[in-house]
Formats: C-alpha cells, structure tokens, sequence
C-alpha cells in the first residue's frame, strides 16, 4: 500500500470519527448546554484521557512501533513475534491495572488537582459529580491503552482501517447513552460517563477481534510476569517509554494547568475550549495524525536499512503536505470561525453567547493549528531513529514557554488566551524540532520549497478573499436562519474557497502527481 493511499485510509476513516464526534458534541450541546456540570464532565473525561495519553497513545507508540519492526526483522518466525507482544502486553497491562485502582481510590484529590476552581461552595455539585464520574471512567485507561497496543501491531502490519475507525464507536456508546439513559438517570450528565465506558469496552472487543485475524492477539493468562520482565527486549520498550512517557507528560501537565486556570474563569470556559478543540481535531487528525500514523514505521524501517536518503525524503514527502493541506484549513478555521460553531452547535441549550464564545477559542486555536501539525511529521523524525530523548528536551522547555503565554494572554483574552499559548507552544515545539533535524543532518529539504510557498501564498490570499466575500452574505448567529440554511451557505463557502485554492495551485503548476508519487527507497542501503 502506497504511503499516499495509506494516509488516504486513515483520514478518511478518521473523517467519519470527526463527524460522529461532532453529533456528539451536538447531542451534548443540546441537551446539556455549556454550565458547571457539562464542565464537570469535560474535567472528568479528560483524566482519564490524560492517563490514556501518558501510559499509551503517545508514550508507548513512540517506544513499542520502532522496536517490533526491528522484532519483525530479526524474528521470522510468527512465535518470536507473538512471544514478543505477549509480554509487553502483560507489564502494560498489570501496571494500567494498578494505575487504575490507585486513581479509583485517590478520584477526589485528582479532581482537585485538574480543576481547582470547583472546590468552593458554590460549585461543589460540579466537584461532587466531576469526583463520581472520574472513578466511573478510569478503567477507560485500560481499555484505551490497550487498544493503543493493538493499533501499533495492526499499523506496523499496514492494517490501518480498523486502527483509525474504532473510535466512532466510543462516540456512537455516547450519543446512544445520551438519548436513553438520560431519562433513567437522577443526574443526566452521568449517561455521558456511562457512555464513554460502553464505547471502551467496544473498541478494545474489535481491535482483539482484529489482532486474532493476525493471529496475534495476546496470550495474557498463559503469559508469566516474571518471564515478561525479564526479556530483554521488552525492557528495550520500557526504557524508551520513560522518556518518552517524561515527554508526553509534558504536554499533559501544560493541558492539566490550563485546565485547571480554566475552572476558574466564567463558568462554562472549559466546555468553550473543549468545544473548540472538537473543530481543531478535524484537520488536526485528518491531516496530522493520519501522516504521522503512516509515516513512523515507514521511517522505522528505512532507519532499520541505513537509508538516510529515503529517511530524508519521507519527511520532506510529509512536510510538504503538511503545508499544502494545513494552510488552507488554518485559514478556513480563522475566517468561518463564526460559521462553524454556529452551524455544529447553536441548537437548544447553546446560546449565541456560547457560539461567540467558543469562536475566540477555535480562532486562537487556529493561529498555531500548522505548528500542531508540523509536530505530527517532525517528531517521529526522531522517533523513527528510536531517539526520544531530544523531544522530551524540547517539549520541556516548550511547556514553559506555553505558560509564560499563559501569563501574558489569559488576562488578556480569557479562555481564548489559553487556546492561543497552546498554539503558540506548538509553533516553538515544531521550530525546535525542526532545527534539531536539521542540525544532526537526519532532515535535508528537496529543492523548490521557496517556489512551492510563494505559489501557496499567492493562492491563499485569493482563498481568504473568497471566504470573507461569501461568507460575509449571512449573520451566522441569527434566529430567523434555518438550521439547513445555515449549513447548506458553509458548505457553499468552504467548496467555494476550497475549489479556488485548487484552481490557483494547479495554474501555478502544482500537480497532484508530485504528491502521489511517494519517496523511494534506496536499493542500495536495503541490500547492505
């Protein structure tokens, strides 16, 4: 499978986890508004997604990808691979089981720790529910991490379809709960938490079911600890993850303060930002995440062949989509801000105060969304050559320059100032990165990048007047526009802004053909 079709399958797929997460944001807009108990739930959830990330997505796929393609390499044989995965699932597993019982018992100084700004009198229903919720929802870390597990073994076997759709069902177990445990319930903001553990518990059945057609699927009651512990390469995975999990945890600290300042602004600032990260996920994801996804094992094993050139030329390939996708979508999130919340959100509980509010959020969000992006591509850079200790160096330091942002934005701009010294953070991360790559001689850009930017530029200031020419025609916030009509004009807007970048790159002389065609490899350094 082409690199190009791979990340294909991968956004795709994660286009419809976008929208369904969209409808559930919708459904909660709707039935539950933005107030201190949705802030409760956002709070709630986003502790055991902190753990989630700390433990697995981030930490351990930086750690485990590299090593079981190298396993894959020196390990013909389907036992030593299976041997392999049994065990390293074994410590993930135990270790995630005693996080959990540990976090189950400590939920109310875990609340206090995320969300300060909920211990006075006058909030306490929103600590009480936020402290219910969160035991509730902490086993959703195992079942996370552990899909997290399945979804490195099925993409460094180029199964990315089931990787990237399982988490419509996470969203689907929210909407469904939403609609009929809510009636049942004494607390209606509790069939959300419901819901995320049956959407847990859902996606770990389908990526087991996915490993068992590998016949990979891991032997945990047959598997001793002892053993596990003791092989050589699994220690391999855990001394990669300690600095890896120091370099995530970096990032979740930043998320951790910045939520916790939220608790204390105007009620409702966290469900704003929350929100507006929902909008941000789409090109984040779509573009970020489905190019990093592809591109680590692909960098693996180039790494693995002494390929420097093909190493290189994957990242330039990436790179330069980054630019060419991510511009644009910054633009769109900039200027139809206004459209965007109106469109997805404005319905019931959600007021036009919540729509302006949550805009300056998506806005400030935007202004960093190419340096979210170019984190996405630059950082398996490094992980790719099995190095994680450069971007826990930067990421450290990027979390105090995100909280000197925070110092100077936030009294500034409120919950917007939050979302700004997030995307500025992000910026100084992919800069550093970047430099770093550079400086070891691991990056070395193709020719033609200064042409292939001006011809962007050009086309994207033809784009932005288009969008502000068309979107200008409508007042997204009002009463007597229908919902359809509202919808039907930013589609209208979009496809009309859209289709003149297209026409203006094209004229310009981009082809699609310079992006289809992917970076070879060198069959030199393959055979050596």
């Amino acid at each position: 499978m082409s690199l190009l079709r791979a990340a294909a399958t991968v956004s795709s797929l994660t286009l419809l986890s976008r929208f369904t997460g969209l409808a559930r944001d919708i459904v909660i807009a709707r039935l539950f508004g933005a107030s201190g108990l949705t802030d409760a739930f956002w709070v709630a959830f986003r502790i055991p997604n902190l753990m989630r990330r700390l433990f697995a997505e981030g930490a351990f796929s930086q750690a485990f990808i590299p090593i079981l393609g190298e396993v894959r390499q020196t390990h013909p044989d389907h036992e030593g691979v299976q041997q392999f995965v049994d065990r390293v699932a074994k410590i993930l597993f135990t270790t995630l089981t005693l996080v959990t019982l540990l976090g189950i018992i400590a939920a109310p100084l875990v609340v206090m720790a995320m969300a300060s700004g909920m211990m006075g009198e006058a909030r306490q229903d929103a600590f009480e529910a936020a402290t219910w919720m969160t035991r509730l929802m902490f086993p959703y870390i195992i079942c996370m991490s552990l899909v997290a597990f399945a979804s490195g073994i099925l993409n460094t076997y180029k199964r990315f379809a089931v990787p990237a759709f399982t988490p419509v069902l996470l969203n689907l177990s929210m909407i469904g709960a939403s609609f009929l445990l809510v009636p049942h319930l004494s607390q209606p903001i509790y069939a959300l938490a419901i819901g995320v553990m049956i959407g847990g518990l859902a996606q770990l059945g389908v990526q087991w079911w996915a490993l068992s057609h590998l016949k990979l699927r891991p032997r945990l009651a047959r598997t001793s600890l002892r053993e596990s512990w003791n092989d050589s390469m699994v220690r391999r995975v855990i001394r990669q993850m300690i600095p890896a999990t120091i370099g995530v945890s970096v990032a979740q600290i930043s998320l951790l303060i910045n939520t916790n300042i939220a608790t204390w602004l105007t009620p409702g600032s966290v469900t704003w930002l929350s929100f507006a990260d929902r909008l941000m996920e789409f090109p984040t994801a779509l573009i970020g995440v489905a190019l990093g996804t592809v591109l680590l094992p692909t960098l693996s094993r180039a790494n693995a062949s002494q390929d420097d050139q093909h190493y290189s030329a994957l990242l330039d390939w990436g790179l330069r989509l980054v630019f060419l996708l991510g511009l644009p979508a910054a633009l769109c999130m900039i200027l139809l801000a206004d459209g965007m919340v109106a469109t997805l959100f404005q319905y019931g509980a959600f007021t036009a105060r919540d729509v302006a509010q949550t805009q300056t959020a998506v806005m400030a969000y935007s202004a960093g969304l190419i340096g979210l992006l170019l984190v996405k591509i630059l950082a398996p850079g490094f992980y790719g050559r099995q190095d994680i200790r450069t971007p826990v160096k930067i990421a450290i330091g990027v979390l105090v320059i995100t909280q000197l942002f925070n110092v100077v934005l936030v009294p500034w701009l409120d919950h917007a100032g939050l979302a700004l010294a997030i995307g500025l953070g992000a910026c100084t991360n992919a800069l550093a990165l970047f430099i770093g790559l550079r400086k070891r001689g691991i990056y070395r850009p193709s020719q033609g990048w200064l042409l292939f930017l001006l011809r962007q530029i050009f086309a994207l200031i033809v784009m932005g007047w288009i969008l502000q020419l068309v979107g200008a025609q409508v007042d997204w916030t009002s009463d007597t526009i229908s919902v359809w009509m509202r919808a039907a004009w930013l589609m209208l807007t979009l496809s009309s802004g859209g289709l003149a970048y297209l026409i203006i790159l094209f004229a310009l002389g981009v082809r699609p053909k310079d992006f289809y065609r992917q970076p070879q490899a060198n069959k030199t350094a393959q055979t050596t």
